[in-house]
């Protein structure tokens, strides 16, 4: 059994079909993860319609403080307090910093951002965190959420889709922070991610698709669904010498552990 612990949808998407091919592949669950209105509105909508495998997450991704600037922030928030109520809902998220695109606009990037590790601190939920070329900020603001965490110590978060190296997977790991490996770890010139995914010690290792993005080889060129999934455990499993079924156990485990499942 596989949990993808992040997928994106939309309102239109096919998610019985989705949904039916995740498990004939023996991906059991998913957490739909949020990140702007229409993605958080269709992840509530899945985990209420079909709770037996799916759960959401909900937040405000650096792409709104990019529209609306930091202005915005308290209504954004407002909005996802409200949303963190309904049936389902196992984490904030996805959120972060992105300097590759819009560098100019990290002031409003880190006022949304840190606004929402507040929330996740208030609501003693895990934060679903999205980082690039933002490492830096991203570890100073984690530093102080860290010790301001008052709750469960393995119950922080986790950095989605992680591309860094094996010193930045150390380091989020001591901050107690799970890593996320997608796809990616798959692709021909992912060395340095697949050396930082044989370092990260069990407990804090997870999988994901980032369905639609990234779908893994063999099926690059696809949109990605979370039947793929198994092809990003058969290469964590090649990286790190273990069987399938270990990762699947493990990474399940550290769900189920990180989001309450």
């Amino acid at each position: 059994m596989y949990i993808d612990t992040h997928m994106h949808l939309e309102p239109d998407d096919d998610v019985a079909g989705l949904m039916k091919r995740a498990v004939d592949a023996g991906v059991t669950r998913l957490v739909a993860v949020g990140g702007s209105e229409s993605m958080n509105t269709a992840a509530l909508q899945a985990a209420a319609t079909h709770g037996e495998v799916f759960s959401a997450a909900v937040a405000f991704d650096r792409h709104v403080a990019e529209i609306g600037g930091a202005g915005d922030v308290a209504g954004l928030v407002e909005a996802v307090r409200r949303q963190l109520d309904a049936p389902g809902v196992v984490a904030v998220g996805e959120t972060g910093l992105d300097y590759h695109y819009s560098p100019e606009t990290a002031t409003e990037q880190k006022a949304l951002f840190g606004a929402q590790l507040d929330l996740a601190r208030e609501r003693e939920l895990p934060i679903i965190i999205h980082s690039r070329e933002a490492e830096a900020d991203i570890l100073a603001m984690l530093r102080a959420h860290r010790a301001a965490w008052t709750h469960p110590y393995d119950r922080l978060g986790v950095l989605h889709c992680f591309t860094g190296n094996a010193d930045m997977a150390t380091e989020l790991v001591e901050l107690g922070l799970f890593i996320s490996f997608s796809g990616i770890l798959t692709f021909r010139n992912a060395d340095s991610l697949r050396a930082a995914a044989a370092v990260v010690p069990d407990e804090w290792l997870l999988i994901e698709t980032d369905t639609p993005y990234l779908a893994p080889v063999p099926h690059r060129g696809k949109p990605n669904e979370p039947a793929y999934l198994p092809d990003v455990a058969r290469c964590l499993a090649e990286v790190r010498g273990v069987s399938c079924e270990h990762i699947a156990a493990i990474t399940t485990a550290n769900a189920c552990r990180l989001f309450g499942l």
